[in-house]
């Protein structure tokens, strides 16, 4: 694994630890944003997930206000995750020994796979073919049911780091 890669697993561990639970206005902030079956698969994400989550909605928010489906795609994309049950540390051993090649079952497997888990999960509440392929696919590349354009921001969000993010009033 080279140099960057190390930085950016110890980053996101940085975040998940220091991961905050939301406060009411935040929570409340999301479930104006989610439909009703899509608030319960939100919330019962680690407290990492929805706080990264939410800064991602909040991302994509600033540049694309009109689209509900670009920010639900945002706030849901990781939902996948909480099948797994891991904690960070486990998370990021998991990451690690996948990056240099080892095999993974049980838990593992299923937590490198949370994007099939999560868009399986979205496809059952009726989310919408955007939010479900994003979540499904937003470790691979991009599916042809998801604009270039949608991609990237999207994409842009998720790579941005976890601080908050005030839209423009």
């Amino acid at each position: 694994m080279g140099d960057s890669t190390w930085r950016h697993l110890a980053a996101r561990l940085v975040d998940v630890l220091a991961s905050r639970p939301l406060t009411r206005t935040e929570g409340a902030e999301v479930r104006q944003w989610l439909r009703p079956p899509e608030i319960d698969l939100f919330f019962d994400q680690s407290k990492a997930d929805q706080r990264h989550g939410l800064n991602c909605a909040q991302f994509v928010a600033v540049s694309t206000p009109e689209r509900d489906d670009l920010i639900r795609a945002a706030l849901l994309h990781d939902v996948g995750k909480r099948h797994a049950h891991l904690g960070p540390i486990g998370r990021t051993a998991v990451t690690t020994w996948a990056k240099l090649g080892g095999q993974t079952s049980g838990r593992a497997a299923i937590y490198l796979n949370h994007g099939e888990a999560g868009g399986e999960d979205l496809e059952a509440t009726g989310a919408g073919r955007l939010v479900a392929d994003f979540a499904r696919h937003h470790h691979e590349h991009r599916p042809e049911s998801i604009p270039q354009e949608d991609w990237d921001v999207l994409q842009a969000a998720d790579r941005a780091p976890n601080q908050v993010v005030r839209r423009k009033t």
